[in-house]
């Protein structure tokens, strides 16, 4: 499995001949990696929860591809009604897909779409996404705080990658990722959600120094980086 980080919270997977995208949030992102327009070959698009530095391109990306947008129920139509093939799916239900499965995780946030000065579509429930593609596993947790039930989690799945946020502010910050890190025994995790605003401004080699510390392995990646596990 191949994980490239293209900013803020979006990841290019690459497992068995088959490539994802998770969290799209490239155009308007200073910080991205790659337009949207250069991911080629994309097998499907996971979105984890309604807001826009997560729903981004992801319309654009699954149209340009012929691929669906995996998603929530409600943000599933969303994306449908701007003519998107979607897969809807619910809080801890799976699929077994032609390439692999993905199972939804609970996460702790928010979801409404904003598509006014303040007006807000209600964008169904956040999550995270278990990956599975030829016999490894990515667990990307979306926008959350620290919950007890990622040691459920870890018994669903043995985890290769997790991507974990560390901007605070939002989601975590430093310290409980460092203990969601922990609880998932995940083989190798890296940080997202951070410095893209300046809310979320943290310091990487700090979150790396506590993993370090724990006797967790983790990985800070720049955007356009990769790491292959």
């Amino acid at each position: 499995m191949k994980v490239t980080f293209l900013g803020h919270s979006c990841f290019l997977v690459e497992a068995g001949g088959k490539r994802f995208v998770i969290d799209p949030f490239l155009s308007g992102n200073p910080s991205a990696a790659v337009r949207p327009e250069q991911l080629e070959s994309i097998d499907a698009v996971l979105v984890t929860h309604g807001h826009g530095d997560h729903t981004g391109d992801a319309v654009a990306i699954a149209k340009a591809n012929d691929c669906p947008i995996i998603t929530t129920f409600e943000l599933g139509n969303y994306f449908a009604r701007q003519g998107a093939s979607v897969h809807p799916m619910g809080i801890g239900g799976a699929f077994n897909f032609p390439w692999g499965r993905v199972k939804v995780t609970p996460a702790w946030h928010s979801g409404g779409i904003e598509y006014g000065d303040g007006q807000f579509e209600v964008g169904g429930i956040p999550a995270g996404f278990l990956l599975t593609v030829g016999g490894q596993t990515l667990y990307h947790a979306g926008d959350t705080g620290l919950f007890s039930d990622m040691k459920l989690i870890a018994e669903w799945a043995s985890i290769d990658v997790a991507c974990l946020p560390i901007g605070d502010n939002f989601t975590m910050g430093i310290e409980d990722s460092v203990r969601a890190a922990s609880w998932l025994q995940s083989k190798l995790t890296i940080p997202m959600h951070y410095n893209t605003f300046p809310p979320i401004k943290q310091d990487p080699a700090v979150w790396a120094e506590q993993m370090n510390k724990a006797g967790l392995k983790g990985q800070v990646l720049s955007a356009g980086e990769s790491v292959e596990v």
